[in-house]
């Protein structure tokens, strides 16, 4: 009586396709590993390029995505263009690698490098804040004064 539960649970998840359909690019492969090895290495050696010439994260991580992403499409492009075969999901697991690739970077720089914080303004200085610039303008009927 159990047979029948489980049954019908392996034909959901997909387990009881016929053993003659093969995927010709299944999203699990060796050259999947290389897409997202790659992507992750060429991701990180962009931020840590980055991370020489610039302080700015937001650029490094930029550089690092721009470099990795650029990559990926160049080689879906070479595969195109009749050296390979052309893939989705070898350009999903360049974009994974990518991801990967940055968040690792990041976290090295971040476990390993000191990063000094910016000193806090002086407490006088948050107090006072200028005038908007619309109440300066030759349109302002009478003057306003703070208080």
């Amino acid at each position: 009586m159990r047979l029948a539960p489980a049954l019908a649970f392996a034909a959901v998840l997909g387990f009881a396709a016929p053993a003659s359909a093969v995927d010709p690019d299944p999203w699990l492969s060796t050259d999947k590993a290389l897409h997202f090895g790659v992507s992750a290495g060429i991701a990180g050696l962009g931020y840590g390029g980055a991370a020489l010439l610039w302080d700015d994260v937001g650029l490094r991580l930029g550089v690092g995505a721009s470099v990795a992403v650029t990559a990926g499409i160049a080689k879906e492009l070479f595969d195109l263009a009749g050296y390979g075969t052309p893939s989705w999901k070898d350009f999903a697991w360049d974009l994974l690698g990518t991801a990967v690739g940055l968040a690792l970077a990041f976290g090295i720089d971040r476990l390993f490098f000191a990063h000094p914080q910016p000193a806090p303004a002086p407490p006088a200085a948050q107090a006072r804040r200028p005038a908007p610039a619309l109440l300066d303008s030759p349109f302002a009927f009478a003057p306003i004064h703070s208080w």
